[in-house]
């Protein structure tokens, strides 16, 4: 995959220069505060509205202390299944897939999956 492709997965459209990748470094979270880790929010994001089943039930609440990132995942009940998979290995392969993103801004992340 090349630098485009995965700038364009990473901030849901097409980046055009790699410099613009900077931009969506830090993302609000759903308080509208400034949260760091926004291409890891921004994979993430992508990652589980691609995997439900009802893609406007995903919720995603961050919150930054520091260099750390949690992520918390909200998903409609009939869609818990799915993001957790077999064995747990859906939800592992989605924490390996945001802690890469994550290192690309230099930050550690956490996610979690709430069943409501």
């Amino acid at each position: 995959m090349s630098d485009e492709d995965y700038n364009e997965v990473a901030a849901g459209n097409a980046v055009d220069d790699i410099d613009d990748v900077n931009d969506i470094n830090v993302a609000d979270d759903m308080a509208g505060n400034r949260v760091e880790g926004g291409t890891a929010r921004a994979v993430l994001d992508y990652i589980t509205r691609s995997i439900a089943t009802d893609p406007d039930a995903v919720v995603l609440e961050a919150d930054d202390s520091g260099r750390t990132v949690r992520f918390r995942i909200h998903v409609a009940q009939r869609d818990m299944g799915r993001m957790i998979g077999r064995r747990g290995r859906v939800a592992q392969a989605i924490r390996t897939l945001v802690r890469v993103a994550g290192s690309r801004d230099g930050v550690e992340t956490n996610v979690d999956f709430v069943d409501d």
